[in-house]
Parts: structure tokens; sequence; C-alpha cells
């Protein structure tokens, strides 16, 4: 992947706070949801409901869209990250580095007391990525597909 793609691409991440999941219902119907995330590298980290809606999906079909949008003042500077990738389930041996992600990006979640034992926690590997730059002209994207089995920008 180009280096400046890549780069735009990390600082999206690290700069955007929530992004927009698309997950597959049992009928095929998509259904989006806000979540807040981690990100280390290019893998993308979430935590939702073990019962959730978002975790029952992905249980039968992990294939996963999501966008990340930064905030802007007009729409010369409109960036993003919509993706498509596979989420799966983080074993529970990798979860202490991924809540540290999550606390280092989220400082005020020290003050959450969430019953863990309630929570599932989901790394999505991105596939295709559309780097999405306003301020290089109206709607301009970079493609990028990524090799699927590169796993070397996760911590689990």
């Amino acid at each position: 992947m180009d280096t400046a793609l890549r780069k735009e691409i990390l600082a999206i991440l690290a700069e955007g706070r929530d992004l927009t999941l698309a997950t597959v219902r049992p009928d095929g119907a998509p259904q989006a949801t806000t979540v807040s995330y981690a990100a280390d590298g290019l893998a993308i980290y979430f935590g939702c409901g073990v019962e959730s809606r978002k975790a029952r999906n992905l249980a039968l079909d992990d294939r996963v869209s999501l966008t990340v949008d930064l905030p802007y003042s007009d729409w010369n500077s409109i960036r993003g990250l919509p993706l498509y990738g596979r989420a799966e389930p983080v074993p529970p041996d990798a979860w202490p580095e991924i809540g540290r992600l999550f606390a280092g990006k989220f400082p005020e979640m020290a003050h959450h007391q969430g019953d863990v034992g309630q929570m599932a926690l989901f790394r999505v590997t991105p596939l295709v990525v559309s780097v999405l730059d306003y301020r290089k002209g109206f709607g301009h994207v970079d493609l990028v597909t990524l090799d699927p089995g590169s796993r070397s920008d996760a911590v689990a």
C-alpha cells in the first residue's frame, strides 16, 4: 500500500471516535449502528453486548461495512473511511491489551463500571478501504485493497 495513503488511513482512525457499523441480519437485510472504537494499526476494535443484535448478526455472518467520518466545517474538508471487512471475536486473553487501547483513546471510560461478562469484543480486519478526502476535490476517493492474510497491524 502507498505510504501516504497508509498514513492517511491511520490518521483518520486515530482522530475518529465513533463509526457506523453495518452487519447482515439473518433475513439478509443490513443493520447499521453506531459504536465507539479503538484501532491498532489497521485493526479496528469495538465492543457490544453479548446478546446484542450486532453480536448475533456477526455470529451468523462476519461481513461488515463501516464508515468513520471526521467532523468538518465545510464540504471541502470532508474526510473519512468507508470500508468493507470481516469481524471476528477477540479471544479473552487479548482483552487487557485491547482495553488499554480503549483507555488511551477514551480516558473517560476509567469511570465506567460495566460488566465485561455481558460484553463481546470484536476485531475488524479491513479488506477494501476507500479513503475519502474532499480536500483533494469534491468526492475524491482513493481505493485500497488489503491482503486478508496480513495481520501485522493487529494486537491479537
